[in-house]
């Protein structure tokens, strides 16, 4: 008898750092032993950015120019998650936005019907402060679809090796 899955599409969040990529590890193993068809993001943050004008830590120009390293960043990431879903016999739809990362990716899971929701680990929060600015921890909490939390990397990096 064969497995079914409560998912068919699975969307991983990509923010550039290291959870985030075992999470696209994992995600692209999820797609792989269930069919699903996998999806990854990556927002440049500009709601950020914006903000660092406004309390005037940047000026416009240097906005400009670190908003291009966040798009080469960005690039740089989706590219590595291709060749790994790849590396697996696997396509990933991927998508880079700007914006509020967790406005564009809840926008990307109603627009695309996504299933399953794959983040890299929340990180522990210290202040209010970091409580109200978490755009992963934002997601955990306000997703419309089942949320997957990635916590241990050295596994999963083992079990991507190993498929």
């Amino acid at each position: 008898m064969e497995a079914k899955f409560p998912f068919r599409k699975v969307l991983v969040y990509l923010d550039g750092s290291e959870g985030s990529m075992s999470a696209a590890m994992y995600a692209i193993l999820l797609a792989k032993s269930s069919s699903s068809q996998l999806h990854a993001l990556y927002c440049v943050n500009t709601k950020a950015l914006g903000d660092l004008v406004k309390a005037r830590i940047f000026v416009s120009q240097e906005k400009n120019e670190y908003l291009a390293d966040l798009n080469k960043d960005a690039h740089r990431h989706i590219r590595h998650i291709e060749k790994l879903a790849a590396s697996k016999d696997l396509t990933v739809s991927s998508v880079i936005v700007e914006g509020s990362p967790n406005a564009e990716v809840s926008r990307y899971i109603k627009e695309n019907k996504i299933d399953l929701l794959v983040l890299g680990s929340v990180n522990m929060i210290r202040s209010r402060r970091e409580e109200l600015t978490s755009e992963t921890d934002r997601m955990l909490r306000t997703s419309t679809c089942p949320v997957l939390v990635c916590r241990d990397d050295d596994a999963v990096w083992q079990m991507f090796e190993e498929l």
